[in-house]
C-alpha cells in the first residue's frame, strides 16, 4: 500500500489543532473549581441542591470531555511519530497495513481493524 502521509500528516495537525481549541473552550466556559461555583449558587439562589447537582453534572461531562480529548490528542501525537517513523499505516500489534479508508476515518489508528476489534472485545 501507498499512503500519502503528508496528507496525513496535515489532517492530523488540524485535527490536534481543533482538539486544543475544543479543550480550551471547556476550560473558558468553566475557570473556577467546582467548589467555587457551587458557593456562588448556594448563595444566590434558594433551589441550590438541583442547581449544584446540575453544575456538578455539567463540571462531570466537561471532565470526561477534556479526558477523551487529551486521549486522542496523545493518538495524534504518536501517530505523527510513527509517520516520522515511517511505520505509519502498519499495525503496531500485527504489522500489517493499515487499510486506507480506516486511516482516512480515524488518521491517528494505531491497529487495523482486525486487532482494533480484539482490543474492543477485551
Amino acid at each position: 500500500m501507498s499512503i500519502d502521509t503528508e496528507q496525513f500528516r496535515v489532517a492530523l495537525l488540524e485535527e490536534r489543532q481543533r482538539v486544543e481549541r475544543a479543550i480550551a473552550n471547556l476550560r473558558d466556559d468553566h475557570p473556577g473549581t467546582i467548589d467555587d461555583e457551587v458557593e456562588e449558587i448556594t448563595g444566590a439562589s434558594d433551589n441550590h441542591l438541583a442547581e449544584t447537582a446540575t453544575a456538578t453534572l455539567d463540571r462531570e461531562i466537561d471532565f470526561t470531555l477534556e479526558e477523551n480529548s487529551n486521549q486522542v490528542l496523545t493518538e495524534i501525537d504518536a501517530a505523527l511519530k510513527r509517520i516520522e517513523g515511517g511505520t505509519y499505516g502498519t499495525c503496531t500489534k500485527c504489522g500489517r497495513e493499515i487499510a486506507a479508508e480506516r486511516l482516512e476515518a480515524y488518521p491517528w489508528a494505531s491497529l487495523c481493524i482486525d486487532d482494533a476489534r480484539k482490543a474492543e472485545r477485551g
